[in-house]
C-alpha cells in the first residue's frame, strides 16, 4: 500500500492533517464493492480506469535554494538572451507547499471533476482546428489568435521546461499533474490579463502569477527584471507601479490552475475575466502609453530605441 501520509520532511504538519488532503475512492477498480487507499485518484480512460496516488511515496517537499537562484540569474544579467536560465531560478525558489495545495484541490469534487475532464492540457490548446469551430470572439478564439500571432505552442512550454521539475525527477501522481496545469496555463495568463509578451508584460505576469502560485522564484525574477528597467531606462513610466498592480491582481483573481478550461474556452473572453474576476491592467497599459510617446520599444530588454 501507497504512503498514506503524503508529502515527507513536513516539519508543520502531522500525518493526520496531511490524510485530510487526500480522498477516498468508492468501488472505483475494485471486484469485491469495497474502497481504494484515499491516498489514490482515479480517472476514466479509453484504456480502462486510471488510477495513481495523490502525493507520491517518494515526493520530497521542494527546498530553496538562493545561491543556485543567483548563479542563473546572475547569468541572465550578464548575457539578456539567456533566458533559459530564468527556468533555474523558479527551480531554486520553488513553491514548496505545492504538494498540500494539489492534494487539497483534488479532494475537493471539482478538483475530481477537472482531474477526469483536462488530463493533458497541451492537447486540448494545441489543437487549434477544433479551437477554431468554437464562437467568434470567445476565449478560444483569443487564445488561437495569441499564439499564432506569437509563433508558440503549448507542447514548446512542455519542451522548454525539460524532463524535471524544481530540480526533481518528475513523479506520477496528482502533483504532477497540478505542476502540469500551472505550466500549461502560463500563456492563457497573457490573454486573461491583457499582459503582452514585452519586458514589462512578462514581468506583470510573474507578480500576478506569485498569488496564484507562490513561487520566490517568480517574485524574485518580477521585482529584479522591473527594478532593472526603472533604472535603465530613461523614462517616467510608473513601471514599479505596473508591477504592484499585477500582484493586487494576482490577489483577486480566482487561482486560474483550478479552473475548468476547457468550459471556459467557449465562453466569450469578456465573460471569462468577469467570472475569474480578473482586472484591466490600468497602469501597465498608461506605461505602454507613456513608452510610446518617449520612442521607447517595450519589446527591446532594457534598451531604448527610436520609435
Amino acid at each position: 500500500m501507497a504512503n498514506t501520509t503524503a508529502l515527507r520532511s513536513l516539519d508543520h504538519q502531522n500525518p493526520a492533517q496531511i490524510a485530510e488532503n487526500s480522498f477516498l475512492l468508492r468501488e472505483v477498480g475494485d471486484s469485491e464493492g469495497g474502497t481504494l487507499d484515499p491516498s489514490y485518484i482515479a480517472r476514466t480512460t479509453a484504456n480502462g480506469v486510471e488510477t495513481m496516488p495523490v502525493v507520491h511515496p517518494d515526493r520530497v517537499r521542494p527546498r530553496l535554494d538562493f545561491p543556485k537562484a543567483w548563479h542563473h540569474f546572475s547569468k541572465v544579467l550578464k548575457d539578456k538572451e539567456r533566458t533559459d536560465e530564468l527556468i533555474g531560478v523558479f527551480d531554486a525558489l520553488p513553491w514548496r507547499a505545492v504538494g498540500e495545495e494539489a492534494a487539497a484541490f483534488l479532494a475537493t469534487e471539482k478538483g475530481q471533476a477537472i482531474f477526469q475532464s483536462e488530463p493533458y492540457l497541451p492537447d486540448l490548446f494545441d489543437d487549434h482546428a477544433t479551437l477554431r469551430k468554437m464562437p467568434k470572439g470567445s476565449f478560444a478564439h483569443a487564445y488561437c489568435d495569441f499564439m499564432e500571432r506569437e509563433g508558440l505552442t503549448a507542447a514548446g512550454l512542455v519542451e522548454a521546461s525539460g524532463d524535471t521539475r524544481n530540480g526533481m525527477a518528475m513523479l506520477p501522481d496528482g502533483v504532477e499533474w497540478y505542476g502540469d496545469r500551472l505550466r500549461d496555463t502560463h500563456d492563457i495568463l497573457h490573454i486573461l490579463t491583457g499582459y503582452g509578451r514585452d519586458t514589462l508584460g512578462e514581468q506583470c505576469v510573474l507578480g500576478f502569477l506569485f498569488h496564484q502560485r507562490p513561487s520566490p522564484g517568480h517574485l524574485f525574477v518580477a521585482w529584479a527584471g522591473t527594478l532593472l528597467m526603472r533604472v535603465k531606462l530613461k523614462s517616467r513610466a510608473p513601471v514599479i507601479g505596473a508591477l504592484r498592480e499585477a500582484r493586487r491582481h494576482g490577489r483577486l483573481t480566482q487561482r486560474i490552475v483550478e479552473q475548468p478550461i476547457r468550459e471556459l474556452l467557449p465562453l466569450p473572453l469578456e465573460e471569462v475575466r468577469r467570472r475569474l474576476n480578473v482586472p484591466q491592467p490600468t497602469t501597465y497599459l498608461k506605461v505602454l502609453d507613456v513608452w510610446r510617446s518617449e520612442g521607447i520599444d517595450p519589446h527591446a530588454f532594457l534598451a531604448k530605441q527610436e520609435a
